[in-house]
């Protein structure tokens, strides 16, 4: 027997009342069916596994704007998502942990999706205490855990983003990249402006320290607990991940094709300077 889908806990933003009967639990959704007379391209693929259908379909909305021709799969309970999961390929999956009255269903999904897949990105947003859950979520070599109530859209949106950029990237994550000489000029003083090929780049002092630490240290993991040492108020994961991002922009406004820092899930960050 079908259970409607509790909504116990969704992130912080207001719900749109849903204005028509949606599709129930157990049935799953897709979006963007391929048309019969059209040949099959390969597009991205997400699935969003949450049991609380405002939440799912949140989540989904979010992805959508992130980024344009990404096919949803929504799965509502563990039966379905691995039933999903052993037929298609997934480029990236976001699950909660607690699916109805299965308290860590995630859990086992991760677990699957690792002996299916190894190496397919997991984004886990979850009402479980992040202090507790986190570290759990990375020995299992999830992504990134999103406690919900806790972050914004913008801070879900820039971390899925990191996933598709670092994923389609395909380059071993463990691999030295190649040096990146005088592109990225800093001013030890910070007394001047840093410049990228030539570039002037504008950036708020702390995200020039963090910018220069991430440099110094090239091709090399560095770990939050390194770049709080940098950041004298905020010190914690989501002000390190906007700084970040505030530099990524910054970069970008200079040269577009910029992808030279890398999220390194459930760790930190490593610059490359591509």
């Amino acid at each position: 027997m079908q259970r409607s889908p509790q909504c116990a806990h969704t992130a912080r933003t207001n719900l749109p009342a849903p204005e028509e009967k949606l599709t129930p639990p157990g049935a799953g959704r897709r979006d963007n069916p391929p048309h019969p007379l059209l040949p099959a391209l390969p597009m991205t693929r997400i699935a969003v596994i949450e049991d609380d259908l405002p939440t799912s379909n949140q989540l989904a909305g979010w992805i959508r704007s992130a980024k344009s021709g990404i096919v949803i799969d929504q799965w509502f309970t563990r039966d379905e998502a691995e039933a999903a999961l052993a037929r298609e390929h997934y480029d990236a999956v976001v699950l909660d942990i607690e699916l109805g009255r299965e308290r860590h269903a995630g859990v086992a999904l991760i677990n699957a999706i690792n002996k299916l897949r190894q190496g397919t990105p997991v984004l886990v947003v979850s009402a479980m205490p992040a202090a507790i859950y986190r570290s759990i979520m990375k020995a299992l070599d999830a992504w990134d855990y999103l406690q919900k109530t806790t972050f914004e859209e913008a801070d879900f949106i820039e971390t899925f983003l990191d996933i598709l950029r670092t994923t389609q990237a395909q380059a071993p994550a463990s691999a030295a990249p190649a040096p990146v000489g005088d592109a990225l000029v800093l001013d030890p003083l910070w007394q001047r402006t840093p410049t990228w090929r030539g570039e002037r780049i504008n950036l708020p002092l702390t995200a020039q320290r963090i910018l220069a630490t991430l440099h110094q240290h090239s091709g090399e993991v560095v770990s939050y607990d390194e770049l709080f040492e940098v950041v004298k108020s905020g010190r914690n994961r989501d002000n390190v991940r906007k700084h970040v991002s505030t530099i990524r922009e910054a970069l970008r406004e200079v040269d577009p094709g910029f992808e030279g820092i890398e999220n390194v899930p459930m760790r930190g960050f490593r610059w490359t300077g591509r």
